[in-house]
């Protein structure tokens, strides 16, 4: 058993049995342990002079050396083992001074039976492995916790799925399914792969994946995520990739990496737990050769020596920081915070500013008709939607698509349309029912000197007008409505004095009225990609800490140039290489709930080390004998449960971490 057991890869599954065997060993050696310590103790001459009795026979000492002897060789086997490995390594730690302190424990003890003057400890030694074994097991049980979250995501899979083959439907293992396999998701079930509905519709669970708790409404030709739970709907899912390229196996592998990860704060606790070693070494050997010079008797001197060596493992120190990470990176995967980068993710802490790159984070991003306008008289609005869902029908732009949608909620019946032809830059013309229409902008209008009477459409709203045989009919005005959820954030940002600035390829009016609404503190608009990465540049320059939310294509210059790239609302698409955060979402309060969880775990470390540092100063001088002409000393029993109560402590305090 490693110094290093929580650096131990546990996330595999090979990983995880191992750590649950050695649960379980530490567990059965606590409880041997447990059952030899009793007679260990009533054979003990020491406690029975505390007691006022002599159960002392002949050979009892040889009896009580005998049962010593397999607590400290079963018992304090992996303690043994430990320092072996970590000598070996040249890497003296955590069980070099528990190996250490037991085995002068015994030595020591096993020398006064055969003759040596003064009187054994051996029930000290089988309290102290008692203790650390308890402690070993209840921290080896916390690791386990701190990871369970991320053994939940890889239950979310479903091991086994439907497979259509025309209408005979066979039951298969998830992971031999194939991009373009056909499967069927019954009411209640978790989908099995990541793909597109290709029959029927439902409402999907997906808050275990994106943290969103509200159920998503899904139709045909809409993307699900291996993992949701389906509602009360059956449908049929057209497979997108193998099971180890879902979205839930990426995810599973970052929260592993970002886990296995060593954080800034990890090498600090590493460097202070090496050193803590060293301290308790040279600390337990000035100690023993103080009281044995100064005329205390050898076993006295030991004693003292082991105290201080037991005290000052750095055991808390060394568990301080990696169950705090543990615990971080599962739970942020399961609020739809997907750490790459820990650095980054720690870094959080530091953010003045949020450059939020595009209105589709603040904003819904999708464009809904505002209004409808008809300008000539026999003209209704259903019927210029009508039209123009005739002209736009083919179109994938973001006005097209409102008008499509308005449409569809209108029930009206498009007609079909010839001869299309796109006017660069303006607009689209086509012939609908024996005429010539055209959905254009107002740029075409300009152009051929059209103009508009009494225009009713405000800055934040995108215009196109519908024109049948060069004649003005109606226009319909589209806006992208800003999230409810906005405005809540940037304040949270306000109150955190951090800056929020928009940047969007947006024209002025749009990103001005955006800015104004949600009380943020600047807007750039109409830039270009690599307009973007300069304005970050002069951001910095000003001495700004900057978080920059893109979408990881066409921002990537920019989201490379920032402290901190956060890529938002990438779905199925993790690998937004350049950012160190991925979201879920693009939800600008999980933006805030990244940052104030980002200080959250910050915070979490600095307590766990302020701790797991802290006790040693009060409890060393202790150990050591400072205040023995008092009459306060500490045995290396107490020692070793002081130790177990701050590891203890510290995974106790990891556990409460929580995503605000």
């Amino acid at each position: 058993m490693e110094h290093s057991m929580h650096k131990m890869p546990m996330h595999d599954m090979g990983g995880a049995d191992h750590h649950s065997m050695m649960i379980a060993d530490f567990k059965k050696r606590f409880y041997v342990v447990l059952v030899l310590t009793l007679p260990i103790m009533l054979l003990s001459p020491m406690i029975q002079q505390f007691m006022g009795v002599n159960w002392q026979f002949a050979g009892s000492s040889y009896i009580l050396c005998v049962l010593s002897t397999v607590v400290f060789f079963y018992g304090g086997r992996p303690f043994l083992k430990g320092l072996v490995s970590e000598l070996r390594e040249k890497n003296p730690g955590m069980m070099t001074l528990i190996g250490f302190a037991i085995t002068v424990s015994y030595l020591y003890s096993t020398a006064t039976v055969f003759g040596l003057r003064g009187m054994d400890f051996y029930w000290e030694l089988a309290t102290l492995i008692l203790v650390m074994l308890l402690g070993h097991w209840i921290e080896m049980k916390s690791i386990a916790g701190a990871s369970k979250e991320l053994e939940l995501l890889v239950q979310l899979m479903p091991s086994d799925a439907h497979r259509m083959v025309g209408d005979v439907v066979q039951d298969v293992k998830t992971d031999t399914l194939q991009q373009h396999d056909i499967i069927l998701v019954k009411p209640g079930e978790r989908i099995a792969a990541d793909g597109v509905i290709s029959k029927g519709e439902s409402y999907l669970n997906e808050s275990m994946l994106t943290g969103e708790s509200k159920p998503v409404k899904k139709i045909n030709g809409d993307k699900v995520i291996a993992g949701s739970i389906n509602g009360n709907g059956s449908i049929q899912v057209t497979v997108s990739h193998a099971a180890k390229d879902s979205y839930l196996s990426k995810v599973i592998k970052l929260v592993d990496d970002a886990q296995k990860a060593k954080s800034q704060t990890q090498l600090l606790a590493d460097t202070a737990a090496k050193w803590l070693t060293f301290i308790a070494l040279g600390t337990g050997i000035v100690t023993f050769l103080y009281w044995y010079l100064s005329g205390h008797n050898l076993a006295f001197a030991i004693e003292r020596m082991v105290t201080v060596i037991v005290i000052c493992c750095p055991h808390a120190l060394g568990l301080a920081v990696p169950l705090v990470v543990a615990r971080s990176t599962s739970l942020a995967a399961k609020n739809g915070l997907l750490i790459k980068n820990r650095s980054a993710f720690e870094n959080a802490r530091k953010i003045t500013t949020v450059v939020f790159d595009k209105t589709g984070t603040l904003t819904i991003g999708k464009f809904e008709v505002s209004k409808v306008v008809p300008v000539k008289k026999e003209m209704t609005e259903n019927e210029i939607i009508r039209l123009s869902a005739a002209l736009e029908q083919k179109s994938e732009h973001p006005i097209a698509t409102g008008i499509l949608e308005k449409a569809k909620e209108l029930s009206v019946n498009i007609p079909s349309a010839e001869n299309f032809n796109a006017i660069t830059g303006q607009g689209i013309e086509a012939t609908v029912e024996g005429k010539t229409m055209r959905v254009v902008s107002p740029g075409y209008l300009k152009v051929n000197n059209i103009t508009v009477k009494d225009l009713k459409v405000n800055d934040t709203e995108t215009v196109v007008f519908l024109i049948i045989d060069n004649e003005l009919a109606g226009y319909i005005a589209l806006s992208d409505q800003i999230r409810p959820e906005s405005a809540a954030a940037i304040r949270t940002l306000k109150e955190n004095n951090i800056k929020s600035i928009l940047l969007t390829g947006d024209n002025a009016k749009v990103a001005k009225s955006v800015s104004e609404t949600l009380g943020m503190d600047s807007f750039t608009a109409e830039v270009l990609p690599d307009q973007k990465l300069e304005k970050i540049k002069e951001l910095q320059k000003n001495g700004e800490f900057v978080a920059m939310t893109g979408d990881g294509v066409n921002d990537a210059p920019a989201l490379a140039q920032a402290d901190i790239g956060i890529a938002v609302g990438s779905g199925s698409d993790i690998a937004a290489e350049t950012a160190g955060i991925v979201l879920v979402n693009s939800n600008p309060k999980d933006i805030v709930s990244l940052i104030l969880f980002g200080k959250a775990t910050h915070r979490k470390m600095i307590q766990n080390l302020i701790w797991a540092t802290a006790y040693n100063i009060v409890a060393l001088p202790l150990a050591a004998g400072v205040l023995y002409r008092w009459g306060i000393l500490l045995n290396p029993a107490v020692g070793a449960a002081l130790m177990a109560l701050s590891t203890i402590v510290v995974a106790i305090n990891a556990s409460m971490l929580k995503v605000k």
